[in-house]
């Protein structure tokens, strides 16, 4: 499927894919508000689209748009920023057409480069937005490239070091999988792995399955963002996309962030969406399963399965000790892919089962035995 035909029709998956980014984008601005009241916030999207695919469905600018307007207190605080190769005309038309001149006080932008061979968005990416240590433009950047080709990932780490800075990120592995195995695109690979390409190509092959296979090239994607950086405090989790006729995955999106706050919010979100249930731990992350759909199963998945799970890691974790639950969750969940609900589910589970005693000490009442506050401990038998 080219490019330009891919906007004819919207899958669940591209969807949901969505949902997630324009749910995410509001909430990541409450949360820099947090530290620091900024000039603006950035959404940056290279590879936007249309807007509206040929079926009537929105896309990502679409939703994006409507979730910042119908905030007060951030439409006159957002710049958005679309780019793309082929729809930028009606990307605009589309997107003027509901959210006229001046909704958003930062303004719009619709720009036609070609990513991986514009030095134009390299340059914007790796602009430096700090002013007296902080950054006066924090921004999400979501980069959803058809296929593999203009990845960069040293551009893209660069982005990372102001402040603040996100990214989504989309991944093809069906497309980078094989090309690992073809010398022709090695020039194009190496740039998705600049410091670790030698080692994963031969490392991968030892996988012994294409789940496995597709798992160790996330692992190495997000290994390679921390090495460019320096850094041990980067968080990345991603989230899978099943194939809608076959079972095996068709995609991922991964975010990074170096902040410990928009890692929980993502895995929040990414929980909200998910339809699989699944062991958060090894190999497994959340999943969309547009075949769930197809026959009516429901779109969220069971919560016992990760819970239960959860409820194990934490008593082998704590047993014997004695923590303040907001404590215990902060400095547990940067080590892991549970959201904040699984947590409070399986420690309320371990209450029940009298493996935890749960005092609150601000002296009030409560109709729930664990809430995450500084207020209530835990102690583990």
């Amino acid at each position: 499927m080219s490019e330009k035909n891919f906007f004819k029709r919207q899958t669940d998956s591209s969807k949901i894919k969505a949902y997630i980014v324009s749910e995410y984008f509001p909430q990541y601005c409450r949360i820099i508000r947090k530290k620091h009241e900024p000039r603006m916030f950035r959404y940056i999207d290279l590879f936007a689209g249309p807007g509206i695919y040929e079926d009537g469905n929105e896309s990502t600018p679409i939703l994006i748009g409507r979730n910042v307007a119908a905030d007060s207190t951030l439409k006159d605080k957002v710049q958005l920023v679309f780019n793309d190769l082929y729809f930028k005309d009606d990307l605009k038309e589309n997107f003027e057409s509901e959210f006229p001149s001046g909704t958003f006080g930062q303004g719009v932008y619709f720009s036609q480069y070609e990513v991986g061979k514009s030095q134009e968005v390299y340059n914007f990416l790796e602009r430096n937005t700090m002013i007296d240590g902080k950054n006066e433009k924090p921004s999400l950047l979501f980069f959803d490239p058809f296929g593999y080709k203009g990845m960069n990932t040293e551009v893209l780490a660069r982005f990372l070091k102001n402040w603040g800075n996100e990214i989504f990120l989309f991944i093809n592995t069906k497309r980078i999988n094989p090309a690992l195995e073809n010398e022709k695109f090695e020039d194009l690979v190496r740039l998705w792995f600049p410091t670790r390409y030698d080692d994963l190509k031969e490392r991968i092959r030892q996988q012994k399955t294409v789940s496995d296979r597709l798992e160790y090239i996330i692992s190495n994607l997000a290994d390679e963002f921390k090495a460019l950086l320096k850094t041990k405090y980067l968080y990345c989790i991603a989230f899978r996309f099943q194939e809608e006729d076959i079972n095996t995955t068709s995609h991922y999106i991964l975010h990074i962030t170096k902040g410990a706050k928009g890692f929980e919010l993502a895995k929040s979100v990414y929980d909200k969406f998910a339809n699989e249930d699944l062991v958060l731990r090894g190999s497994n992350t959340y999943t969309f399963d547009p075949k769930k759909c197809m026959y009516n199963e429901t779109l969220f998945g069971n919560l016992d399965e990760a819970v239960n799970d959860l409820k194990q890691l934490l008593y082998f974790d704590y047993s014997g000790k004695t923590v303040a639950a907001l404590d215990l969750f902060i400095n547990h969940q940067i080590r892991t892919r549970y959201s904040r609900k699984h947590y409070i589910s399986a420690l309320r589970k371990l209450v029940a089962e009298k493996k935890i005693v749960s005092t609150f000490v601000d002296g009030k009442q409560h109709k729930v035995t664990v809430l995450l506050s500084k207020d209530c401990m835990l102690t583990f038998k």
